[in-house]
């Protein structure tokens, strides 16, 4: 499966998200997701067998627990791709922080800060 085929899922994004914060066991991704999406257990644990499969997660067992976490390389591959459209954000943002500092100094003039 393709890397956007993986991630074009609403319900795998999630996932993805809750262990960017570091990992965590099946069973509280489980919870989460159900709660946000209200999908069954076995619903859940078919994202995470996806995510597993094609290598954005790793999972490893702990006692009777399996605890998931993020794999890079997917992600940086990902990124990898990406960059051939960055150019198409990154003069916007660049204008956009210079319209910012702009501002930023012009409301220190007014008040008369250095």
């Amino acid at each position: 499966m393709h890397a956007f085929d993986v991630l074009g899922d609403p319900v795998r994004r999630r996932i993805l998200e809750l262990l960017a914060d570091g990992e965590q066991a099946a069973g509280s991704v489980s919870e989460a997701i159900r709660a946000e999406f209200g999908i069954s257990p076995p619903a859940v644990s078919q994202h995470l067998r996806v995510l597993r499969e094609s290598g954005f997660v790793t999972v490893r067992p702990d006692g009777t627990r399996r605890l998931y976490s993020v794999e890079a390389a997917p992600l940086q591959e990902i990124d990898v791709w990406l960059e051939r459209f960055r150019q198409f954000w990154e003069q916007r943002l660049d204008a956009l922080a210079t319209e910012l500092a702009r501002g930023k100094r012009q409301r220190r003039e007014e008040r008369g800060d250095p």
